[in-house]
């Protein structure tokens, strides 16, 4: 099993807090670790789901189309696509990042995928209707939602700008 390098680090983290817990309470590092597998008992079902749906997100979605509807190439028409999709759809990072990790293998560009996130985190409806409004109320929502609209689709293009000016350094 190859250990990626962001596993390397992840390692190096969770050892070095272990060893701050266990200078500050040795009976820390025993609560750390059941409050880690709480979460991860709480969290299993929905990764699993995720990465389920993330697979039939790449083998039924045709690259024909996605490369016409999301693709390098979809225009503003994918970046529109990207941006609605993304504030439309619920969930966390846990579902969100292996749905845009399959559509990026099935053939989905990086400005629309980098629009697609943005939306997902800045307009969410769903975190709109269920937190936003019911605190802040309607008219500081819209407004916020209203000036938020047009950055995935500039963050989206920034980002395919970048890309491919990093693509020639590696």
């Amino acid at each position: 099993m190859k250990i990626s390098i962001s596993t390397e680090i992840i390692l190096l983290l969770v050892f070095a807090l272990a060893i701050f817990a266990y200078i500050k309470d040795p009976a820390l590092v025993l609560e750390g670790l059941k409050a880690g597998g709480k979460l991860f008992q709480e969290i299993l079902p929905t990764m699993v789901l995720a990465f389920i749906g993330a697979g039939l997100v790449s083998v039924l979605l045709p690259r024909e189309l996605m490369s016409r509807w999301l693709g390098e190439q979809s225009g503003l028409q994918g970046l529109m696509i990207a941006t609605l999709a993304g504030a439309l759809t619920p969930g966390g990072p846990f579902v969100q990042f292996p749905i845009v990790a399959a559509l990026f293998k099935a053939g989905a560009g990086v400005a629309p995928l980098t629009a697609y996130i943005t939306a997902w985190s800045v307009l969410g409806v769903n975190r709109l209707l269920v937190y936003e409004v019911p605190m802040l109320g309607w008219k500081l929502s819209l407004a916020r939602i209203a000036a938020s609209l047009v950055f995935p689709m500039i963050i989206g293009l920034l980002t395919r700008f970048l890309w491919t000016r990093l693509l020639m350094f590696g």
